[in-house]
């Protein structure tokens, strides 16, 4: 009996302690969202605009997705998908113009608070309410400003903080993991402002490009034939770049009363002006007109939007020497990802929301030491929303049920591991830039958009043959089949992701649903 009783109590204890080993190897979690950042501006993308050493880096020491999307190609609603894991239409905040974000539903940073992770959000939060289910948070209120930037803090009071936003919210972050108790594992969401419009550079980023005369993408002069959606939209460099606020071109740098200037102190602001008026004197002088301005426009946006992005890129070099120095980068995930992809003048265009590739495409790179082969190419169809159930799963913390998206890790770890064969793409808003409002599928080969409210359409691309998306196939000869098997595919995601709104709208024109 004695034996009996001294087995038990042996397996108990090798029981607990291996619990307690587990729970030790628990990883650290960071995650770095930036904002509005292409990939085509990243040089582990192979992009040439400029280089990105140490988003790079995460790449090299670990896994770059090469086909990473999100699931609702603006900012607010992306930074949702990702705490919950859920669709725009589970989570409640479709559309930066209505929505607010209900921070009493669930999210993997409040589940990894519950298994036992110290949790802190730092940086751009832009959900139209405070965070929830962190121990610390900090942000930026709205966009938040490049310099001198104001943050909320946890009593509700605002502090205004001498910098560049970049440099500061990571400063912010460090404070955070100096003061952090270090009994217990962490889990840390670095919201970056930058890239967002108005991309304005640190001071001794300015210029840094203006020897560099960049490309024209082959389809900046697209005329939207056939593409309704992209016809009337208003986001153009050509109609829709503002000159003074965009651009930072002012007849008077006096009296400029444009808040992001109007902040800067004096050092800060004589800087601006050295720099932005000799290049508003000589366009004043050369008297540009037509597709020659237009050209100046897109060069001057381009050299600004890379400089704001290579203070980016420092500030996350920051974090990874902060993780190395500080004995922690083995035992740490490091997720950089924006909060969607960006247009570099491609159909001419800023901004994003479009389901068309340089938008619904993101850069998402991981590091996962002793689990992420270093150099991993995965080319796996992944998204934002897998984000959340990867940490959990990373954690060894039960995915919940209603979320919505799958861990990546598989991908990772099995060679044989199948992933997606389509995703599922859904855009709200109905305001800002005139975009259409439209959900759609992509496969491999090919993508089907419905588009609704502003403009009734539909569209086809066959990406192998039509990379860029120009030749709209809805419709044509011999595309039949095509779509009837998308359209199948499409309703089958609709019903597994529950999208009642888009459900309700294909049930209408007729279909299965």
């Amino acid at each position: 009996m004695k034996k009996f009783v001294y087995l038990i109590l042996a397996g108990l204890v090798i029981s607990l302690s291996a619990l307690a080993q587990q729970k030790k190897k628990q990883p650290n979690i960071v995650i770095i969202v930036s904002d509005d950042h292409a990939f085509q501006a990243i040089s582990a993308y192979d992009g040439n605009l400029m280089q990105t050493p140490n988003i790079d880096r995460i790449a090299n020491e670990g896994a770059i997705f090469n086909k990473a999307y999100v699931t609702n190609s603006i900012c607010g609603p992306s930074r949702a998908v990702i705490l919950t894991g859920k669709y725009s239409h589970k989570n409640g905040f479709k559309d930066n113009e209505n929505s607010h974000f209900d921070g009493s539903q669930n999210s993997f940073i409040k589940e990894l608070r519950e298994g036992g992770y110290q949790t802190a959000w730092v940086g751009k939060w832009h959900l139209e309410s405070n965070p929830q289910g962190f121990d610390y948070w900090q942000i930026l209120p709205g966009q938040g400003h490049y310099y001198n930037p104001d943050f909320i803090m946890m009593d509700g009071s605002r502090e205004r903080v001498e910098g560049y936003v970049s440099d500061v919210t990571e400063d912010v972050a460090e404070e955070w993991l100096d003061k952090r108790d270090k009994s217990k594992p962490f889990a840390l969401v670095i919201g970056h402002k930058a890239t967002h419009r108005t991309w304005m550079p640190d001071l001794d980023d300015m210029g840094m490009f203006d020897g560099k005369t960049f490309p024209l993408p082959a389809n900046f002069y697209d005329n939207y034939t056939n593409r309704e959606a992209a016809r009337v939209q208003d986001m153009t460099i050509d109609q829709t770049m503002i000159m003074g606020y965009d651009l930072k071109m002012y007849p008077d740098y006096d009296n400029i009363k444009e808040g992001n200037i109007t902040r800067m102190n004096a050092d800060q602001k004589a800087r601006f002006t050295a720099y932005y008026k000799p290049i508003y004197d000589d366009l004043m002088a050369r008297n540009l007109q037509g597709k020659e301005l237009v050209e100046w426009k897109y060069q001057r946006y381009m050299r600004d939007y890379l400089a704001t992005a290579a203070a980016l890129d420092r500030s996350i070099g920051r974090t990874l020497d902060y993780l190395d120095k500080n004995g922690l980068a083995d035992n740490t995930i490091v997720i950089y990802v924006s909060d969607q992809g960006f247009y570099m003048g491609e159909h001419g265009w800023f901004d994003k929301r479009f389901m068309y590739e340089e938008s619904f495409r993101t850069p998402m790179v991981m590091r996962y030491p002793g689990m992420v082969k270093p150099g991993t190419k995965s080319e796996h169809f992944v998204m934002n929303l897998d984000i959340a159930p990867t940490m959990l799963d990373a954690a060894g913390i039960p995915i919940p049920k209603d979320m919505q998206g799958e861990s990546i890790l598989p991908l990772l770890r099995d060679k044989k591991a199948k992933g997606r064969e389509a995703m599922y793409y859904h855009y709200y808003e109905n305001g800002e830039h005139s975009v259409s409002p439209h959900f759609g599928i992509k496969t491999e080969r090919y993508k089907l958009i419905r588009f609704y409210k502003r403009v009734e359409s539909w569209e086809l691309y066959d990406l192998e043959k039509d990379p860029k998306e120009m030749h709209n196939l809805y419709g044509r000869k011999g595309y039949e089949k095509v779509t009837a098997k998308l359209r199948k595919q499409l309703e089958g995601l609709i019903q597994k992701y529950e999208d009642d709104g888009a459900k309700e709208l294909l049930a209408k024109e007729g279909g299965s649903l």
